[in-house]
């Protein structure tokens, strides 16, 4: 969401982790077998071993195509999520940065919503997050929709780092497995909704929020003002919370604590668990009565609007909320 910075040097265990000389090592064979696949029958064939610059990955060949594959090249990694809006905004950066370094590094997308084991063994705390992997080690660079001249210097060190430590200099890259670059979404014409949106990426959330309401309070049917809105509300609301260890404890032990029960559902949602806090918030709509009822029933709707009304999660859990109230 906004960007932070996340140290480099905090490593994610991934029970994979090399020594340098071991990597070093890995690294020199797989040069060595792509230069012998190379040659092909002699006649140009192209390297065998090339690979796409951006990639979709899943729990089932995170192994392959992102652990084995940083034993030659790192592997930079973007959680996103289809409800994100950041993620929007930040996943075409990066893969045009990709295709731009032409293979000192790999893209590997990975959606929360698909690989909810990944997204808890890296320890992401919200998302747009942006990791790397190399040599089998884990290291997280940013969380945020980050500016691009911050990402560059990012991924230069990274690059940088990968070389000087454990020898490892990039991928072959396959010109037929590059798309055409994808366009960057053009900021907002209204210097109004520009303005909101400065504020949110750069963390100034309250004044986010009062951006947002100006907007809306002209312009009561943006819809991009109305979701930006939900998103800074949530953001707040987080930040204010904390870790959330104590809220989540308060929930499990009485299900009935209407305000813990909104502080674990804004916990899941910014996780990636949209069903859960979804499922949560209408239960404790059907459990209340009077005006914990009706401070649940609308969380849940402002909640709908950081997804996306036509979200299919949205509708299904519409259609909860309506058997529970009628």
């Amino acid at each position: 969401m906004q960007p932070r910075n996340m140290p480099m040097s905090g490593a994610v265990d991934l029970s994979a982790v090399k020594a340098a000389a071991e990597a070093k090592q890995k690294a020199e064979e797989a040069r060595a077998r792509r230069a012998t696949e190379a040659t092909g029958d002699g006649e140009g064939t192209p390297a065998a071993g090339a690979v796409s610059l951006v990639f979709d990955v899943d729990e089932a060949d995170f192994e392959r195509e992102v652990l084995q594959r940083s034993a030659e090249v790192p592997v930079v990694i973007d959680f996103w999520a289809d409800w994100c809006q950041p993620c929007k905004q930040l996943s075409p950066v990066l893969e045009n940065l990709a295709r731009e370094y032409a293979g000192r590094f790999l893209l590997a997308k990975i959606d929360v919503d698909r690989n909810q084991m990944l997204f808890q063994q890296f320890g992401v705390q919200g998302i747009p997050a942006v990791f790397a992997v190399v040599a089998g080690q884990a290291l997280p660079l940013f969380q945020g929709a980050a500016p691009e001249a911050q990402i560059r210097q990012v991924l230069d060190q990274l690059i940088l780092a990968a070389e000087q430590r454990f020898g490892i200099t990039g991928a072959p890259v396959d010109p037929a497995a590059v798309p055409e670059p994808t366009a960057v979404p053009e900021p907002p014409s209204d210097p109004a909704l520009a303005a909101a949106h400065d504020a949110l990426d750069s963390g100034d959330l309250a004044g986010a929020v009062r951006a947002y309401r100006n907007v809306l309070s002209d312009d009561p049917t943006n819809t991009e003002a109305r979701l930006g809105l939900g998103q800074a509300e949530l953001l707040n609301r987080l930040q204010e919370l904390g870790d959330g260890r104590e809220a989540r404890k308060k929930a499990a032990d009485d299900p009935t604590d209407v305000r813990a029960q909104l502080a674990v559902a804004d916990l899941d949602l910014a996780g990636g668990h949209v069903e859960d806090a979804f499922a949560r918030l209408v239960d404790t709509v059907r459990r209340s009565v009077g005006e914990d009822r009706n401070v649940a029933r609308v969380r849940l709707l402002e909640l709908f609007e950081v997804v996306g009304s036509e979200d299919p999660r949205v509708l299904s859990a519409r259609g909860a909320l309506s058997r529970v109230l009628f």
